[in-house]
């Protein structure tokens, strides 16, 4: 009663009102967050897509200009048997390689960087010389007896080489992670960098960039958005560039997006394009475990 003849009830239920309201509001601004949020991944989401769509056609249309350089002399030539490996089998071979003695002068072992084979490995693996050819660049390993045959991919490849020895020359350093290093990821808007002793990580740095999507409405508008996403990619890459500097490793491998990897101004002892995405700790793993596989091509 005392309320209503002071005019205060009125106020309190404006009060209530103003509050319902506030409520209303914050609980559509919270909305439109989460909806942002959503939005922003699934558009970052889209773009790792691309990129690795890109990366993978970039390869099949590398293999398909190779295929048509050789012509149709070399199409009934295949492999005898094509292996990925990784860990333990990796290991597991390598040393097999190694056990092999075979006398003075009696093993080649080649890094063949480009189709152009050297005589010698030519020589070696006679007819079958072009399958190398098809798997260049890679390491090249024969005996003079025909016993072992095969190419290896390297991750972190030496220059190239050709030499006949009595066993196979296959250092660790090139395809195994021995020794202290560091293994950066460079895709568009994710940035992982770790530190490793041997296969165990010792740190960890990793961040998402607003990078946007590659595509936009033609005209004017295209190219202004074209111009803010390449300004937004050059920062990115600075970004990368001063975590990795951080870092300043003895050795670096540097992985992901092959055109930022490309464009990244460091000092990296090997690169590759890698299809590694999402979050960059889990990100980072995944190409750890694709880098550092050999696909061994029997000839």
């Amino acid at each position: 009663m005392l309320d209503e003849l002071l005019g205060r009830a009125a106020l309190k239920d404006r009060i209530d009102e103003l509050e319902d309201e506030k409520r209303r509001l914050r609980e559509q601004y919270e909305a439109e967050e989460r909806r942002r949020s959503e939005a922003a991944s699934a558009r970052q989401d889209a773009e790792e897509r691309v990129n690795r769509l890109e990366d993978k056609i970039a390869q099949l249309e590398g293999e398909v200009e190779r295929e048509r350089d050789r012509g149709d002399g070399d199409a009934s030539l295949s492999y005898r048997r094509v292996e990925m490996l990784r860990g333990e089998r990796l290991d597991a071979v390598l040393a097999r390689l190694r056990s092999v003695d075979a006398g003075a002068e009696g093993a080649l072992t080649a890094y063949v960087d480009d189709d152009d084979l050297p005589e010698a490995v030519a020589d070696a693996f006679g007819d079958r010389a072009a399958l190398v050819q098809r798997a260049a660049p890679c390491l090249a390993v024969a005996d003079d007896a025909g016993v072992v045959s095969a190419t290896l991919d390297v991750p972190a490849p030496p220059a190239a080489f050709c030499e006949w020895g009595d066993g196979f020359r296959v250092d660790d350093e090139w395809m195994r992670p021995t020794g202290s290093f560091a293994l950066a990821l460079v895709r568009a808007g994710v940035f992982a960098v770790g530190e490793y002793d041997g296969r165990d990580r010792v740190s960890f740095r990793g961040f998402r960039s607003d990078v946007k999507g590659d595509h936009s409405k033609g005209g004017f508008s295209q190219g202004r958005f074209e111009r803010r996403r390449d300004a937004q990619i050059d920062e990115h890459l600075a970004d990368c560039e001063a975590a990795i500097r951080d870092v300043d490793p003895d050795r670096l491998y540097a992985v992901g997006d092959a055109r930022l990897v490309d464009a990244l101004d460091v000092d990296a002892t090997a690169t590759a394009a890698v299809d590694a995405s999402g979050d960059p700790e889990d990100a980072l793993d995944d190409a750890f475990y694709e880098f550092f596989a050999t696909t061994l091509r029997a000839i």
